[in-house]
């Protein structure tokens, strides 16, 4: 399993009152299509998008585990996130609270 950073300020995870703070915080992406993942991004409500460093991207048939840069200090567990892909498609945004379930995957699929 392969894991990455963010790059710029997401999302941070304190399990109080609605925030979330960096640290031990972590998600993990599932890959079921058939294209690789070459950029994932989230933002807040009303936020701009901030990117993930991802390497070589996150391969079709592939689960790997991203960890939150602790410049996401403060910042809403609910989060937008969304993907785009090596064939030239971008997945529709979807809200995900990253402070409720970190070990169940956030599912790409066709």
């Amino acid at each position: 399993m392969q894991t990455v950073t963010t790059t710029t300020a997401l999302a941070a995870l304190v399990l109080a009152g609605g925030q979330a703070m960096a640290g031990d915080w972590y998600f993990y992406v599932e890959n079921n299509t058939s294209s690789t993942i070459t950029r994932l991004e989230a933002k807040e409500k009303n936020g701009s998008w901030g990117s993930f460093q991802l390497g070589g991207g996150i391969k079709p048939g592939s689960t790997v585990k991203i960890e939150w840069a602790k410049s996401t200090d403060n910042q809403d567990c609910a989060q937008y996130i969304r993907a785009s892909f090596a064939d030239g498609s971008t997945a529709d945004p979807v809200q995900f609270d990253f402070c409720d379930d970190l070990d169940t995957p956030i599912t790409f699929e066709e």
